[in-house]
């Protein structure tokens, strides 16, 4: 079954591609119209002629579409840094080394985790340094982590998107916090609960608070995602002591009941920082990996913790209302469990997407070898279900180092099988549907100069053979112009945009 954006390619080749009924895969295709907005074929009538050049013969291509990603996990160390307090050049270098264990798997993404518990892998007027860095949190690294990745990232053609905690404030309520802190410069709405300081999700200072974070972040920083896990009202561990909070709310004439009111209070942060990257950074995808489960019975035969109704979380209404360009449900359970079984979960909650909003699965790859359950068979298994189910938009593993160690020959197995073959990320769901300007293409003594006026992802080089355009390489767009090597043939050169979107492929003869 073909998932929303390959039936969306789909349908723009065959618009492309077919035409009248005597016509080929290629066209003509005036820049000059295109920018005018009107529909790139014919010159609208402006006055005396002008003279713009050759017409440029443009073709269909479309490169295969998946996103494949990790998550680099920093809380408790658990990937980098290996350990606190490590020199500048000795942090930088396994950040390098992590980085170059995605491109070797075949991996297009990496979740960085820059926020784990209301702190900063950045420096931030905000909120301090985060501890796992030198081992005090506020401790000044000397270097920028986030800046440092997404170079590196970018320059390996791989996606940096920021992974952070709305609430968590500490993972463990004994470490020492220091101000700008918000457990130290809002305290009152700090709460110890279980082995964690939690944030009151229900208060609008810290509502505000993690808006103006964000807000500093993307305004800052050149990262390609937002992302959130499934941290929102803490799991259950005993009442959350919100008491006070809920009383105000009803004192000032608030009529849900409490658990409503919970809900609402995370949606309206989800609504609003979605409106706030669609407004400040239209090219940063935002999505959020909730919990596996949305209601036991949902689909039937399923058992697990109902999130709706302990942890707040409503993610088919984010979905659906468009607040995040995807949801990755964690699906931590191998697909033997009946009580969890991986299909039934997979389907259903692809039958949730729409409209390029995708859903793109959480696969627990840490516990690979950890049982019987637990093998290359069973991670190969879901990846198969995954790409067969209409909906989904690829995979991602939580967390990288069984890549990193290749455990069990994990990452040859998917380097070898399933990633072989380079992948863009599906176009963000903003972009459904949209078109891309065709590139400058001039040619080179050994093949083509390619440039744009518009800030590039990357640029795609197809091949023509059995009458149409095979994808040959993709190349990182971090340099402009970018220098293509053709042999002897004739190619067609695209350009994606920084949102996902692939131009039609400039023609070139060599």
């Amino acid at each position: 079954m073909l998932s929303p954006f390959r039936c969306l390619l789909l349908v723009a080749l065959l618009a492309v591609a077919c035409g009248d009924d005597d016509s080929d895969d290629t066209t003509t295709y005036d820049p000059d119209a295109f920018a005018r907005g009107d529909d790139g074929g014919t010159p609208i009538d402006q006055g005396p002629p002008v003279d713009m050049g050759p017409p440029v013969e443009t073709a269909a291509v479309a490169w295969p579409r998946e996103m494949r990603g990790v998550w680099l996990t920093t809380v408790f160390n658990i990937n980098w840094p290996s350990s606190q307090g490590l020199s500048a050049s000795a942090q930088q270098a396994e950040l390098r080394d992590l980085l170059d264990t995605a491109v070797a798997t075949g991996l297009n993404t990496v979740f960085f985790q820059v926020r784990p518990e209301c702190d900063a892998f950045y420096p931030s007027e905000l909120e301090p340094w985060s501890r796992y860095l030198t081992g005090t949190q506020g401790g000044d690294p000397g270097w920028d982590p986030l800046a440092f990745a997404i170079t590196e990232a970018h320059q390996r053609g791989l996606e940096l998107h920021a992974w952070m905690n709305p609430y968590r404030a500490k993972g463990s309520s004994s470490s020492t916090a220091v101000a700008p802190h918000p457990s130290v410069t809002l305290s009152e709405y700090a709460y110890d609960y279980g082995s964690f300081v939690w944030m009151d999700p229900g208060v609008s200072e810290v509502q505000e608070h993690t808006l103006a974070v964000i807000e500093d972040m993307l305004e800052r920083y050149d990262v390609d995602g937002l992302h959130f896990d499934d941290y929102f009202y803490p799991y259950p561990d005993g009442a959350f002591p919100d008491d006070a909070t809920y009383a105000a709310y009803t004192s000032g004439g608030g009529t849900m009941a409490r658990d409503d009111w919970r809900r609402d209070n995370v949606n309206q942060l989800v609504r609003r920082i979605g409106e706030l990257v669609a407004d400040m950074r239209p090219d940063v995808r935002f999505g959020i990996s909730p919990f596996g489960i949305y209601r036991p019975g949902m689909p039937e035969g399923i058992a697990g913790l109902d999130q709706y109704a302990a942890i707040f979380a409503d993610p088919p209404l984010w979905l659906a209302e468009g607040w995040v360009d995807y949801l990755a449900p964690q699906l931590y359970w191998p697909s033997t469990q009946t009580a969890q079984a991986y299909q039934p979960l997979v389907e259903w909650w692809a039958d949730l997407a729409t409209d390029g909003h995708l859903i793109i699965p959480g696969n627990y790859l840490s516990q690979l070898g950890s049982s019987a359950s637990w093998t290359l068979d069973e991670l190969r298994t879901q990846v198969d279900l995954t790409r067969a189910t209409e909906g989904t938009g690829g995979n991602i593993y939580f967390q990288i180092e069984p890549f990193d160690s290749n455990r069990m020959g994990v990452r040859d197995v998917f380097a070898d099988e399933y990633y072989s073959e380079p992948a863009l990320t599906p176009p963000l769901a903003s972009a459904f549907g949209e078109t891309f300007a065709i590139p400058t293409v001039e040619a080179t003594d050994d093949g083509v100069m390619v440039s744009h006026s518009a800030t590039l992802r990357a640029v795609t080089v197809y091949e023509e053979a059995d009458g149409g355009f095979a994808p040959v390489e993709l190349i990182p767009a971090g340099t402009d112009p970018v220098s293509v090597t053709l042999e002897a043939g004739r190619w067609a050169i695209a350009a994606v945009d920084r949102r996902g979107v692939e131009s039609l492929g400039v023609v070139i003869e060599r």
